[in-house]
C-alpha cells in the first residue's frame, strides 16, 4: 500500500516539473543523487591537481571553461558552492564510505574553512571577491 501510495506521489512530482517546462529525472536515493554525487568529486579533484602542483587554480579553470566549455571553472564554482559547504558535503560522504579514496580530504580546502575563506559568501575563497 505504501508502494503504490509513493508510486503516486513521484508521479505527480514528474507531471509538476513537466508542468513547470523543467527536466525531471529519475535515480536511486544515492549519496548526492546524481548532480552532486558527479560535480563534488570534479571539484575535489580540482583541488587535488592544484594541492600537487600540476596546474594553477587559474589554468585549472581557464581549461575546463574553454576545453571542456563549463561556464566557470572549478574554483570559481566552488566559491560559489560554498567551501564550507563542499567540506560538509566530503565529511558526510566520508563517514559514509570510510577508506573510499573518492572522498580523501584535502589539507588546503580543510585550511581555508578553517580560516574562514568560504568563497562568495565571505569575500575570499580560493579568489577574493
Amino acid at each position: 500500500r505504501l508502494t503504490a501510495h509513493l508510486t503516486t506521489l513521484f508521479n505527480t512530482l514528474l507531471a509538476f516539473v513537466d508542468a513547470t517546462q523543467k527536466s525531471g529525472v529519475k535515480c536511486k536515493d544515492t549519496p548526492g543523487f546524481v548532480v552532486n554525487r558527479l560535480l563534488v568529486p570534479y571539484m575535489m579533484e580540482a583541488i587535488r591537481l592544484y594541492e600537487r602542483g600540476d596546474a594553477s587554480k587559474e589554468d585549472i579553470d581557464t581549461a575546463m571553461k574553454f576545453g571542456a566549455g563549463y561556464p566557470m571553472g572549478p574554483f570559481v564554482l566552488l566559491d560559489y558552492v560554498g567551501l564550507d559547504t563542499c567540506k560538509f558535503i566530503m565529511d558526510g560522504w566520508r563517514e559514509k564510505f570510510p577508506g573510499d579514496p573518492l572522498f580523501r580530504e584535502s589539507p588546503l580546502l580543510n585550511k581555508l574553512v578553517a580560516e574562514g575563506k568560504f568563497g562568495v559568501k565571505s569575500g575570499e575563497g580560493f579568489y577574493k571577491y
